[in-house]
Protein backbone atom coordinates (compact mmCIF):
# COMPACT_ATOMS: atom_id res chain seq x y z
CA UNK A 1 0.00 0.00 0.00
CA UNK A 2 1.40 3.39 -0.88
CA UNK A 3 2.59 5.55 2.00
CA UNK A 4 1.96 9.29 2.01
CA UNK A 5 1.55 12.30 4.18
CA UNK A 6 0.02 15.68 3.39
CA UNK A 7 2.38 18.44 4.53
CA UNK A 8 1.18 21.99 4.13
CA UNK A 9 1.99 25.43 5.46
CA UNK A 10 -0.96 27.59 6.34
CA UNK A 11 -1.58 31.05 7.75
CA UNK A 12 -4.62 31.86 9.83
CA UNK A 13 -4.37 35.56 9.03
CA UNK A 14 -4.63 35.23 5.20
CA UNK A 15 -7.02 33.51 2.78
CA UNK A 16 -6.02 30.06 1.65
CA UNK A 17 -3.85 29.86 -1.43
CA UNK A 18 -3.30 27.40 -4.19
CA UNK A 19 -0.59 24.92 -3.23
CA UNK A 20 2.54 25.19 -5.28
CA UNK A 21 4.51 22.29 -6.63
CA UNK A 22 6.60 22.15 -3.45
CA UNK A 23 6.91 24.20 -0.35
CA UNK A 24 9.56 24.95 2.24
CA UNK A 25 8.69 23.42 5.63
CA UNK A 26 10.87 22.96 8.70
CA UNK A 27 12.37 19.49 9.05
CA UNK A 28 10.95 18.48 5.58
CA UNK A 29 13.06 18.42 2.41
CA UNK A 30 11.37 19.34 -0.92
CA UNK A 31 10.56 16.48 -3.23
CA UNK A 32 13.25 15.84 -5.78
CA UNK A 33 12.52 14.93 -9.41
CA UNK A 34 13.52 11.36 -8.54
CA UNK A 35 10.79 11.17 -5.91
CA UNK A 36 7.92 12.54 -8.03
CA UNK A 37 7.09 9.31 -9.94
CA UNK A 38 6.82 7.55 -6.54
CA UNK A 39 4.81 10.13 -4.65
CA UNK A 40 2.32 11.08 -7.33
CA UNK A 41 0.76 7.61 -7.66
CA UNK A 42 0.63 7.43 -3.87
CA UNK A 43 -1.45 10.57 -3.85
CA UNK A 44 -3.80 9.29 -6.47
CA UNK A 45 -4.34 6.05 -4.65
CA UNK A 46 -5.33 7.77 -1.41
CA UNK A 47 -7.54 10.31 -3.11
CA UNK A 48 -11.24 10.08 -2.23
CA UNK A 49 -14.15 11.97 -3.82
CA UNK A 50 -15.70 13.00 -0.48
CA UNK A 51 -12.47 13.65 1.44
CA UNK A 52 -12.88 16.05 4.33
CA UNK A 53 -9.51 17.65 3.73
CA UNK A 54 -8.21 19.73 0.91
CA UNK A 55 -6.58 17.95 -2.00
CA UNK A 56 -3.03 16.87 -1.34
CA UNK A 57 -0.39 18.45 -3.45
CA UNK A 58 2.10 16.64 -5.62
CA UNK A 59 4.83 17.01 -2.93
CA UNK A 60 3.78 14.28 -0.55
CA UNK A 61 6.64 12.85 1.48
CA UNK A 62 7.45 9.14 1.59
CA UNK A 63 7.76 7.50 5.01
CA UNK A 64 5.49 10.18 6.41
CA UNK A 65 3.59 10.17 9.71
CA UNK A 66 0.86 7.66 10.27
CA UNK A 67 -2.31 8.25 8.35
CA UNK A 68 -4.13 9.47 11.46
CA UNK A 69 -1.71 12.39 11.88
CA UNK A 70 -1.09 14.88 9.10
CA UNK A 71 1.87 17.09 9.95
CA UNK A 72 1.47 20.46 8.21
CA UNK A 73 4.39 22.46 9.54
CA UNK A 74 5.31 25.73 11.17
CA UNK A 75 3.51 28.92 10.13
CA UNK A 76 5.87 30.95 8.00
CA UNK A 77 5.24 34.42 6.52
CA UNK A 78 6.95 33.37 3.25
CA UNK A 79 6.25 30.51 0.85
CA UNK A 80 8.32 28.93 -1.92
CA UNK A 81 6.18 29.29 -5.06
CA UNK A 82 8.70 27.60 -7.29
CA UNK A 83 12.23 26.25 -6.98
CA UNK A 84 13.62 29.50 -8.35
CA UNK A 85 11.17 32.03 -6.98
CA UNK A 86 10.36 33.27 -3.47
CA UNK A 87 7.33 35.51 -2.90
CA UNK A 88 5.44 36.64 0.15
CA UNK A 89 1.92 35.30 0.62
CA UNK A 90 -0.55 37.42 -1.32
CA UNK A 91 -3.25 38.76 0.92
CA UNK A 92 -5.51 39.76 -1.96
CA UNK A 93 -8.93 38.33 -1.08
CA UNK A 94 -10.07 38.52 -4.72
CA UNK A 95 -7.49 36.05 -5.91
CA UNK A 96 -8.95 32.79 -7.19
CA UNK A 97 -7.39 30.31 -4.83
CA UNK A 98 -10.32 28.04 -4.10
CA UNK A 99 -10.03 25.59 -6.94
CA UNK A 100 -8.09 23.00 -4.96
CA UNK A 101 -9.52 23.71 -1.52
CA UNK A 102 -12.83 22.45 -0.18
CA UNK A 103 -14.79 25.22 1.53
CA UNK A 104 -14.44 25.12 5.33
CA UNK A 105 -17.08 27.32 6.92
CA UNK A 106 -16.76 25.60 10.30
CA UNK A 107 -15.89 27.78 13.27
CA UNK A 108 -12.59 27.39 15.10
CA UNK A 109 -12.65 25.78 18.54
CA UNK A 110 -10.30 27.34 21.10
CA UNK A 111 -8.78 24.85 23.54
CA UNK A 112 -7.93 27.65 25.94
CA UNK A 113 -11.54 27.63 27.11
CA UNK A 114 -11.24 23.97 28.15
CA UNK A 115 -9.14 22.15 30.71
CA UNK A 116 -5.56 21.91 29.60
CA UNK A 117 -2.06 21.83 31.01
CA UNK A 118 -0.85 25.10 32.38
CA UNK A 119 2.49 24.85 30.60
CA UNK A 120 4.11 22.60 28.05
CA UNK A 121 7.83 22.40 28.50
CA UNK A 122 10.60 20.33 27.05
CA UNK A 123 13.04 20.06 24.19
CA UNK A 124 11.77 20.14 20.64
CA UNK A 125 12.50 16.93 18.76
CA UNK A 126 11.50 16.04 15.22
CA UNK A 127 10.43 12.61 14.08
CA UNK A 128 8.72 11.18 11.01
CA UNK A 129 6.09 8.44 10.99
CA UNK A 130 5.45 5.53 8.67
CA UNK A 131 1.94 5.19 7.26
CA UNK A 132 -0.09 2.19 8.27
CA UNK A 133 -2.46 2.40 5.33
CA UNK A 134 -5.65 4.23 4.60
CA UNK A 135 -7.79 1.19 5.08
CA UNK A 136 -7.19 1.30 8.79
CA UNK A 137 -9.77 4.02 9.11
CA UNK A 138 -7.21 6.66 10.04
CA UNK A 139 -6.71 8.10 6.59
CA UNK A 140 -9.46 10.72 7.02
CA UNK A 141 -8.02 13.94 8.41
CA UNK A 142 -11.06 15.77 9.72
CA UNK A 143 -9.46 17.74 12.59
CA UNK A 144 -7.02 20.59 12.15
CA UNK A 145 -5.06 21.29 15.34
CA UNK A 146 -3.44 24.72 15.35
CA UNK A 147 -0.73 25.09 17.99
CA UNK A 148 0.31 28.64 18.88
CA UNK A 149 3.72 28.90 20.53
CA UNK A 150 4.27 31.16 23.50
CA UNK A 151 7.24 32.75 21.73
CA UNK A 152 5.39 33.41 18.48
CA UNK A 153 5.91 30.16 16.56
CA UNK A 154 3.15 27.96 15.27
CA UNK A 155 2.43 24.40 14.20
CA UNK A 156 -0.56 22.91 12.39
CA UNK A 157 -1.45 19.20 12.60
CA UNK A 158 -4.19 17.52 10.58
CA UNK A 159 -5.49 14.55 12.53
CA UNK A 160 -8.13 11.87 12.55
CA UNK A 161 -10.97 12.70 14.91
CA UNK A 162 -11.62 9.11 15.94
CA UNK A 163 -8.06 8.76 17.23
CA UNK A 164 -8.35 11.98 19.23
CA UNK A 165 -11.72 10.98 20.66
CA UNK A 166 -10.40 7.58 21.69
CA UNK A 167 -7.32 8.98 23.45
CA UNK A 168 -8.01 12.48 24.78
CA UNK A 169 -11.03 13.42 26.86
CA UNK A 170 -10.38 17.12 26.26
CA UNK A 171 -10.27 16.80 22.46
CA UNK A 172 -13.18 14.34 22.54
CA UNK A 173 -15.35 16.92 24.29
CA UNK A 174 -14.37 19.65 21.84
CA UNK A 175 -15.01 17.49 18.79
CA UNK A 176 -18.41 16.29 20.05
CA UNK A 177 -19.43 19.84 20.86
CA UNK A 178 -18.35 20.95 17.39
CA UNK A 179 -20.28 18.14 15.69
CA UNK A 180 -23.37 18.89 17.73
CA UNK A 181 -23.35 22.52 16.69
CA UNK A 182 -22.57 21.63 13.08
CA UNK A 183 -25.36 19.04 12.98
CA UNK A 184 -27.95 21.52 14.16
CA UNK A 185 -26.74 24.03 11.58
CA UNK A 186 -26.92 21.47 8.77
CA UNK A 187 -30.44 20.42 9.78
CA UNK A 188 -31.58 24.04 9.55
CA UNK A 189 -30.28 24.31 5.97
CA UNK A 190 -32.43 23.09 3.10
CA UNK A 191 -29.60 21.22 1.42
CA UNK A 192 -28.65 19.43 4.68
CA UNK A 193 -24.88 19.55 4.30
CA UNK A 194 -22.31 16.80 4.46
CA UNK A 195 -20.69 16.37 7.89
CA UNK A 196 -17.87 14.29 6.48
CA UNK A 197 -16.67 17.25 4.42
CA UNK A 198 -16.35 19.55 7.44
CA UNK A 199 -13.02 20.05 9.24
CA UNK A 200 -13.04 20.66 12.98
CA UNK A 201 -10.50 23.38 13.69
CA UNK A 202 -9.04 23.48 17.21
CA UNK A 203 -6.57 26.10 18.37
CA UNK A 204 -4.24 25.61 21.35
CA UNK A 205 -2.68 28.94 22.35
CA UNK A 206 0.31 29.70 24.56
CA UNK A 207 2.17 26.41 24.01
CA UNK A 208 5.61 26.65 25.58
CA UNK A 209 7.20 23.81 23.58
CA UNK A 210 5.62 22.91 20.27
CA UNK A 211 7.83 19.85 19.78
CA UNK A 212 6.76 18.24 23.05
CA UNK A 213 3.08 18.83 22.30
CA UNK A 214 3.54 17.30 18.85
CA UNK A 215 5.40 14.30 20.32
CA UNK A 216 2.54 13.76 22.75
CA UNK A 217 0.01 13.72 19.90
CA UNK A 218 2.23 11.31 17.98
CA UNK A 219 2.10 8.86 20.88
CA UNK A 220 -1.63 8.45 20.24
CA UNK A 221 -0.73 6.67 17.01
CA UNK A 222 1.94 4.44 18.60
CA UNK A 223 1.11 0.83 19.31
CA UNK A 224 3.90 0.52 21.92
CA UNK A 225 4.43 3.83 23.71
CA UNK A 226 7.08 2.41 26.06
CA UNK A 227 9.50 1.80 23.19
CA UNK A 228 9.13 5.40 22.10
CA UNK A 229 9.74 6.65 25.64
CA UNK A 230 13.01 4.70 25.74
CA UNK A 231 14.28 6.93 22.93
CA UNK A 232 12.86 10.11 24.45
CA UNK A 233 14.39 9.65 27.92
CA UNK A 234 13.26 10.59 31.42
CA UNK A 235 13.47 14.37 30.94
CA UNK A 236 11.29 14.32 27.83
CA UNK A 237 8.94 11.78 29.41
CA UNK A 238 8.23 14.24 32.23
CA UNK A 239 7.35 16.91 29.67
CA UNK A 240 5.10 14.50 27.80
CA UNK A 241 3.49 13.47 31.10
CA UNK A 242 2.62 17.10 31.75
CA UNK A 243 1.01 17.56 28.31
CA UNK A 244 -0.76 14.19 28.54
CA UNK A 245 -2.24 15.15 31.91
CA UNK A 246 -3.36 18.50 30.51
CA UNK A 247 -5.24 16.98 27.56
CA UNK A 248 -6.36 13.93 29.61
CA UNK A 249 -4.46 11.44 27.47
CA UNK A 250 -4.85 8.56 29.91
CA UNK A 251 -2.80 6.02 27.99
CA UNK A 252 0.07 8.47 27.70
CA UNK A 253 -0.08 9.33 31.40
CA UNK A 254 0.03 5.70 32.47
CA UNK A 255 2.87 4.88 30.08
CA UNK A 256 4.95 7.85 31.25
CA UNK A 257 4.39 7.03 34.92
CA UNK A 258 5.33 3.39 34.36
CA UNK A 259 8.48 4.37 32.50
CA UNK A 260 9.55 7.04 35.02
CA UNK A 261 9.11 4.68 37.96
CA UNK A 262 11.51 2.18 36.38
CA UNK A 263 14.41 4.52 35.52
CA UNK A 264 16.83 6.54 37.69
CA UNK A 265 16.45 10.32 37.82
CA UNK A 266 18.91 13.17 37.96
CA UNK A 267 18.34 15.85 40.61
CA UNK A 268 16.99 18.19 37.93
CA UNK A 269 14.52 15.55 36.74
CA UNK A 270 13.48 14.79 40.31
CA UNK A 271 12.77 18.45 41.06
CA UNK A 272 10.86 18.79 37.80
CA UNK A 273 8.77 15.71 38.57
CA UNK A 274 8.14 16.89 42.13
CA UNK A 275 6.86 20.25 40.83
CA UNK A 276 4.64 18.46 38.32
CA UNK A 277 3.00 16.45 41.09
CA UNK A 278 2.12 19.69 42.86
CA UNK A 279 0.26 20.93 39.76
CA UNK A 280 -1.58 17.77 38.70
CA UNK A 281 -3.40 15.22 40.82
CA UNK A 282 -2.93 11.68 39.60
CA UNK A 283 -4.57 8.45 40.69
CA UNK A 284 -3.07 7.34 44.00
CA UNK A 285 -2.77 3.68 43.04
CA UNK A 286 -0.98 4.62 39.82
CA UNK A 287 1.51 7.00 41.40
CA UNK A 288 2.16 5.15 44.66
CA UNK A 289 5.54 3.82 43.53
CA UNK A 290 6.75 7.19 42.24
CA UNK A 291 5.54 9.03 45.34
CA UNK A 292 7.40 6.50 47.46
CA UNK A 293 10.60 7.60 45.69
CA UNK A 294 9.79 11.30 46.10
CA UNK A 295 8.61 11.37 49.72
CA UNK A 296 9.47 9.54 52.91
CA UNK A 297 6.06 8.23 53.95
CA UNK A 298 6.69 7.93 57.69
CA UNK A 299 6.48 9.92 60.92
CA UNK A 300 7.48 13.57 61.13
CA UNK A 301 10.51 12.94 63.33
CA UNK A 302 11.97 10.28 61.02
CA UNK A 303 14.64 12.64 59.70
CA UNK A 304 15.62 13.70 63.21
CA UNK A 305 15.92 10.09 64.36
CA UNK A 306 17.92 9.16 61.28
CA UNK A 307 20.32 12.08 61.70
CA UNK A 308 20.87 11.16 65.34
CA UNK A 309 21.58 7.56 64.41
CA UNK A 310 24.05 8.65 61.73
CA UNK A 311 26.01 10.82 64.16
CA UNK A 312 26.12 8.08 66.78
CA UNK A 313 27.24 5.55 64.18
CA UNK A 314 30.09 7.77 62.99
CA UNK A 315 31.42 8.37 66.49
CA UNK A 316 31.57 4.60 67.07
CA UNK A 317 32.93 3.68 63.64
CA UNK A 318 36.12 1.63 63.89
CA UNK A 319 37.46 1.95 60.34
CA UNK A 320 39.42 5.18 59.94
CA UNK A 321 38.93 5.61 56.19
CA UNK A 322 35.20 4.94 56.35
CA UNK A 323 34.85 7.22 59.39
CA UNK A 324 36.56 10.13 57.64
CA UNK A 325 34.49 9.66 54.49
CA UNK A 326 31.23 9.51 56.44
CA UNK A 327 32.16 12.55 58.52
CA UNK A 328 32.58 14.61 55.38
CA UNK A 329 29.29 13.30 53.98
CA UNK A 330 27.16 13.88 57.08
CA UNK A 331 28.74 17.23 57.89
CA UNK A 332 27.93 18.42 54.37
CA UNK A 333 24.33 17.31 54.80
CA UNK A 334 23.85 18.88 58.23
CA UNK A 335 25.66 22.19 57.79
CA UNK A 336 23.59 25.34 57.37
CA UNK A 337 25.08 26.14 53.95
CA UNK A 338 24.19 22.73 52.55
CA UNK A 339 22.19 22.59 49.32
CA UNK A 340 20.23 19.74 50.90
CA UNK A 341 18.89 21.89 53.74
CA UNK A 342 15.11 21.64 53.85
CA UNK A 343 12.40 23.15 55.99
CA UNK A 344 12.37 20.07 58.18
CA UNK A 345 13.68 19.11 61.59
CA UNK A 346 16.98 17.27 61.63
CA UNK A 347 19.38 17.35 64.58
CA UNK A 348 18.55 19.47 67.60
CA UNK A 349 21.03 21.19 69.89
CA UNK A 350 20.34 18.66 72.64
CA UNK A 351 21.01 15.77 70.28
CA UNK A 352 24.45 17.13 69.37
CA UNK A 353 25.43 17.88 72.94
CA UNK A 354 24.32 14.42 74.03
CA UNK A 355 26.78 12.93 71.57
CA UNK A 356 29.46 15.39 72.76
CA UNK A 357 29.02 14.32 76.37
CA UNK A 358 29.25 10.68 75.33
CA UNK A 359 32.50 11.28 73.45
CA UNK A 360 33.94 13.27 76.36
CA UNK A 361 33.08 10.44 78.73
CA UNK A 362 34.87 7.95 76.49
CA UNK A 363 37.87 10.28 76.28
CA UNK A 364 38.07 10.56 80.05
CA UNK A 365 38.04 6.76 80.36
CA UNK A 366 40.80 6.42 77.80
CA UNK A 367 42.93 9.07 79.48
CA UNK A 368 42.49 7.31 82.81
CA UNK A 369 43.69 4.14 81.16
CA UNK A 370 46.67 5.99 79.70
CA UNK A 371 47.62 7.56 83.05
CA UNK A 372 46.87 4.39 85.07
CA UNK A 373 44.26 6.26 87.09
CA UNK A 374 41.22 4.01 87.34
CA UNK A 375 38.73 4.71 90.14
CA UNK A 376 38.06 1.87 92.51
CA UNK A 377 35.01 -0.23 91.74
CA UNK A 378 35.06 0.79 88.08
CA UNK A 379 34.98 -1.99 85.51
CA UNK A 380 36.89 -0.90 82.43
CA UNK A 381 36.24 -2.63 79.13
CA UNK A 382 39.56 -2.50 77.34
CA UNK A 383 39.77 -2.65 73.59
CA UNK A 384 42.88 -4.61 72.80
CA UNK A 385 42.48 -4.60 69.03
CA UNK A 386 43.57 -0.94 68.68
CA UNK A 387 46.49 0.94 70.30
CA UNK A 388 45.55 3.29 73.10
CA UNK A 389 46.97 6.32 71.30
CA UNK A 390 44.83 5.56 68.25
CA UNK A 391 41.67 5.24 70.33
CA UNK A 392 42.34 8.56 72.10
CA UNK A 393 43.01 10.25 68.77
CA UNK A 394 39.75 8.85 67.36
CA UNK A 395 37.69 10.28 70.23
CA UNK A 396 39.38 13.66 69.86
CA UNK A 397 38.60 13.60 66.15
CA UNK A 398 34.97 12.89 66.97
CA UNK A 399 34.81 15.81 69.41
CA UNK A 400 36.41 18.18 66.91
CA UNK A 401 33.98 17.03 64.19
CA UNK A 402 30.99 17.65 66.47
CA UNK A 403 32.44 21.01 67.49
CA UNK A 404 32.68 22.06 63.84
CA UNK A 405 28.99 21.24 63.35
CA UNK A 406 28.14 23.26 66.47
CA UNK A 407 30.17 26.20 65.22
CA UNK A 408 28.55 26.03 61.79
CA UNK A 409 25.12 26.18 63.45
CA UNK A 410 26.32 28.93 65.81
CA UNK A 411 25.44 26.94 68.91
CA UNK A 412 28.94 26.28 70.22
CA UNK A 413 28.93 28.71 73.17
CA UNK A 414 27.85 26.02 75.60
CA UNK A 415 30.76 23.81 74.61
CA UNK A 416 33.21 26.49 75.80
CA UNK A 417 31.95 26.07 79.35
CA UNK A 418 31.86 22.26 79.04
CA UNK A 419 35.49 22.10 77.90
CA UNK A 420 36.64 24.59 80.55
CA UNK A 421 35.08 22.39 83.28
CA UNK A 422 36.98 19.22 82.35
CA UNK A 423 38.84 19.05 85.66
CA UNK A 424 39.63 15.34 85.31
CA UNK A 425 41.23 15.81 81.90
CA UNK A 426 43.30 18.73 83.21
CA UNK A 427 44.64 16.59 86.08
CA UNK A 428 45.50 13.72 83.78
CA UNK A 429 47.15 16.12 81.34
CA UNK A 430 49.81 16.88 83.96
CA UNK A 431 50.85 13.24 84.44
CA UNK A 432 50.30 11.79 80.96
CA UNK A 433 52.96 11.35 78.31
CA UNK A 434 53.35 14.37 75.95
CA UNK A 435 52.69 12.16 72.93
CA UNK A 436 49.21 11.46 74.31
CA UNK A 437 48.26 14.62 76.17
CA UNK A 438 48.79 16.91 73.17
CA UNK A 439 45.60 15.42 71.71
CA UNK A 440 43.64 17.40 74.31
CA UNK A 441 45.20 20.65 73.12
CA UNK A 442 43.85 19.99 69.64
CA UNK A 443 40.35 20.65 70.98
CA UNK A 444 41.55 23.83 72.71
CA UNK A 445 43.17 24.96 69.46
CA UNK A 446 39.84 24.72 67.57
CA UNK A 447 38.17 26.84 70.24
CA UNK A 448 40.95 29.46 70.22
CA UNK A 449 40.83 29.75 66.43
CA UNK A 450 37.03 30.07 66.46
CA UNK A 451 37.11 32.86 69.04
CA UNK A 452 40.07 34.66 67.46
CA UNK A 453 38.43 34.64 64.02
CA UNK A 454 35.05 35.83 65.40
CA UNK A 455 33.23 32.60 64.56
CA UNK A 456 32.49 31.83 68.19
CA UNK A 457 30.92 34.45 70.43
CA UNK A 458 30.72 33.89 74.15
CA UNK A 459 30.73 35.94 77.34
CA UNK A 460 33.90 37.37 78.85
CA UNK A 461 33.64 35.10 81.88
CA UNK A 462 33.52 31.99 79.69
CA UNK A 463 36.57 33.12 77.71
CA UNK A 464 38.48 33.88 80.90
CA UNK A 465 37.72 30.48 82.45
CA UNK A 466 38.69 28.65 79.25
CA UNK A 467 42.04 30.46 78.94
CA UNK A 468 42.88 30.05 82.60
CA UNK A 469 42.28 26.30 82.27
CA UNK A 470 43.82 25.46 78.89
CA UNK A 471 46.30 28.25 78.07
CA UNK A 472 49.08 26.62 80.10
CA UNK A 473 48.58 23.13 78.57
CA UNK A 474 48.62 24.75 75.12
CA UNK A 475 52.03 26.26 75.83
CA UNK A 476 53.32 22.81 76.83
CA UNK A 477 51.86 20.97 73.84
CA UNK A 478 52.57 23.53 71.11
CA UNK A 479 55.77 21.78 70.04
CA UNK A 480 53.96 18.47 69.59
CA UNK A 481 51.18 20.22 67.70
CA UNK A 482 53.78 21.62 65.31
CA UNK A 483 55.14 18.13 64.64
CA UNK A 484 51.70 16.45 64.46
CA UNK A 485 49.46 19.15 63.00
CA UNK A 486 46.64 16.86 61.85
CA UNK A 487 45.10 19.64 59.79
CA UNK A 488 45.83 22.53 62.15
CA UNK A 489 47.01 25.85 60.72
CA UNK A 490 49.72 26.82 63.23
CA UNK A 491 50.04 30.41 61.99
CA UNK A 492 46.31 30.88 62.31
CA UNK A 493 46.45 29.33 65.80
CA UNK A 494 49.17 31.76 66.96
CA UNK A 495 47.28 34.76 65.58
CA UNK A 496 43.98 33.59 67.10
CA UNK A 497 45.51 32.96 70.53
CA UNK A 498 46.87 36.51 70.64
CA UNK A 499 43.55 38.01 69.50
CA UNK A 500 41.64 35.95 72.08
CA UNK A 501 43.93 37.10 74.90
CA UNK A 502 43.32 40.73 73.91
CA UNK A 503 39.57 40.28 74.47
CA UNK A 504 40.06 39.68 78.20
CA UNK A 505 40.12 42.34 80.93
CA UNK A 506 43.52 44.05 81.28
CA UNK A 507 44.41 42.36 84.60
CA UNK A 508 43.86 38.88 83.13
CA UNK A 509 45.81 39.86 80.03
CA UNK A 510 48.69 40.87 82.30
CA UNK A 511 48.76 37.44 83.99
CA UNK A 512 48.58 35.39 80.77
CA UNK A 513 51.03 37.52 78.75
CA UNK A 514 53.63 37.42 81.50
CA UNK A 515 53.19 33.62 81.68
CA UNK A 516 53.72 33.38 77.93
CA UNK A 517 56.76 35.70 78.04
CA UNK A 518 58.52 33.55 80.64
CA UNK A 519 57.79 30.30 78.81
CA UNK A 520 58.75 31.70 75.40
CA UNK A 521 62.09 32.94 76.76
CA UNK A 522 62.96 29.36 77.79
CA UNK A 523 61.56 27.23 74.94
CA UNK A 524 61.61 29.54 71.92
CA UNK A 525 60.02 27.95 68.86
CA UNK A 526 58.44 25.19 70.96
CA UNK A 527 56.10 27.91 72.20
CA UNK A 528 53.55 29.95 70.20
CA UNK A 529 54.86 33.31 69.03
CA UNK A 530 52.52 35.95 70.48
CA UNK A 531 54.89 38.90 70.00
CA UNK A 532 52.45 40.94 67.94
CA UNK A 533 49.65 40.61 70.48
CA UNK A 534 52.15 41.27 73.31
CA UNK A 535 53.15 44.60 71.71
CA UNK A 536 49.51 45.63 71.39
CA UNK A 537 48.89 44.75 75.03
CA UNK A 538 52.04 46.70 76.09
CA UNK A 539 50.96 49.85 74.27
CA UNK A 540 47.43 49.62 75.64
CA UNK A 541 48.61 48.93 79.19
CA UNK A 542 51.48 51.37 79.66
CA UNK A 543 51.78 53.95 76.90
CA UNK A 544 48.14 54.77 76.26
CA UNK A 545 47.30 54.08 79.90
CA UNK A 546 49.87 56.65 81.17
CA UNK A 547 48.61 59.26 78.73
CA UNK A 548 45.05 58.69 79.90
CA UNK A 549 46.18 58.94 83.55
CA UNK A 550 48.01 62.22 82.84
CA UNK A 551 44.96 63.68 81.14
CA UNK A 552 42.75 62.69 84.05
CA UNK A 553 45.26 64.23 86.52
CA UNK A 554 45.26 67.55 84.69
Amino acid sequence: MAQSNHIRQCSTSHPRRRRSSWCCSFAVQPSSPENRPFTKPAFRKNKKPDSSVSKPGPYSVPNSPKSGLNFVGRIDPRRMLSPGRVSPIDSDPTADMTRDIIPDPSPQVDLSSKSRSESFRGRSERRSFSDTGSDSGRGVFDVRLNLRGRNGGGLVLELNSEVLIANSEVFAGLIREYRKKLGSKCNSNEDGGNLSRKICRIEVPDVENLGIFRDTIELMFEEDISKRLLKIGAYGAIDILEVSAGIMFTKGVLSCLKYLEAVPWTEEEEDKLRNLFTVFKFDETTTRDILARLHLLSSEDSQQNLARQLVWSITTCADANARNELKSLVKGLLCKSSVYEKDQHDLTKDDLYDVCHSCLGSLVSLMEEASDIIPQGTVVKKETSKPLIGRISRQVDNIIWLLEILLDRQIGEEFVGIWADQVDLLKMHEITSPMIRYELSRVSAILFIAMGTRKLHCRSEARAVLLQAWFGPMLLDFGWLQRCKKGLDMKALEEAMGQTLLTLPMKQQYMLFTEWFGYFSKHGTECPNLSKAFQIWWRRSFLRGSETHAIESR
